[in-house]
């Protein structure tokens, strides 16, 4: 479980530093939401859990006339994602907690999100205000991952883990699989004052390495964030750590075709209406 405070310090920093990476990683998912979007109207919109802006932008690319706001607990994603924003008058991003922010005079029409809504410690209560400062009738659309053992990017990586660097992995606890099942993630919005739930399954490539040396490329990227970079942080200095730098690299070998390292990945797209 990643906690707010980690966000907020090194595991944001970690992000931050790489989020050409991180953006790298997701883009196939990333023009999937795009294309779904589309087809929601929307002209105030808020993206929750921004990090460094890659759907805010992309929003407004799309759509020149409207007003986007990010929000994200991390000020060095958001640091990040305001650089990136540059002069663009109608794209503005703040370090907020999306379960308290609110702005007088900004009701969203539609809220946005890519696997941001995961990491909420009350995910029912946070919903609820979302939909409280929503504009009647607004619309909700965001990924979250699905299921832990779709995504071998993470599980088979956990299960290289020493014991000693393993945590135990808690479906409930805030964090990417807190979403990954259905009845759940209904049962919370329904709770929140969101109804008209939908569910599509989105498969895409995750792309962890790229280049003459896709493996050197992707281990660099794990050692930053996921659970390969916690668990090397507290296997430092342990015999164990070369080890699993070892099986790692393997691993990574095994998933390599050409210049790219990638793996399967499966997300939802949830859509919903405030009540």
């Amino acid at each position: 479980m990643t906690t707010g405070t980690e966000w907020q310090t090194a595991v944001g920093r970690n992000w931050a530093a790489v989020w050409p990476l991180t953006d790298r990683s997701f883009a196939s998912l990333t023009q999937q939401l795009l294309d779904r979007l589309e087809r929601l109207p929307g002209s105030t919109i808020l993206d929750i859990g921004c990090g460094a802006g890659e759907l805010s932008l992309a929003i407004a690319r799309h759509r020149p006339r409207a007003k986007v706001i990010g929000i994200d607990i991390s000020p060095d994603l958001v640091a990040a994602a305001t650089e990136r924003a540059g002069e663009r008058a109608l794209v503005n991003f703040t370090v907020a907690d999306a379960a308290q922010w609110s702005q007088p005079s900004f009701a969203p029409d539609l809220l946005v999100s890519r696997h941001g809504v995961m990491f909420f410690d009350q995910p029912e209560a946070a919903f609820a205000h979302l939909a409280a400062i929503a504009a009647p009738g607004a619309a909700l659309a965001f990924s979250c991952f699905r299921d832990r053992k779709l995504n071998p990017w993470i599980s088979q990586l956990a299960a290289l883990l020493p014991a000693e660097a393993a945590t135990p992995f808690d479906p409930l606890a805030p964090g990417p699989f807190a979403f990954a099942d259905p009845a759940r993630v209904e049962a919370v919005l329904l709770a929140g004052g969101w109804t008209d739930i939908a569910f599509e399954p989105l498969d895409f490539a995750y792309v962890a390495g790229l280049g003459p040396d896709p493996v050197a490329d992707a281990a660099a990227f794990f050692q930053r964030i996921g659970p390969a970079a916690a668990a090397l942080r507290a296997l430092a200095g342990s015999p164990a750590y070369e080890p699993f730098l070892a099986r790692m690299a393997a691993w990574l070998e095994e998933n390599r075709s050409g210049e790219t390292v990638a793996f399967p990945a499966a997300a939802w797209f949830v859509t919903a209406r405030r009540a």
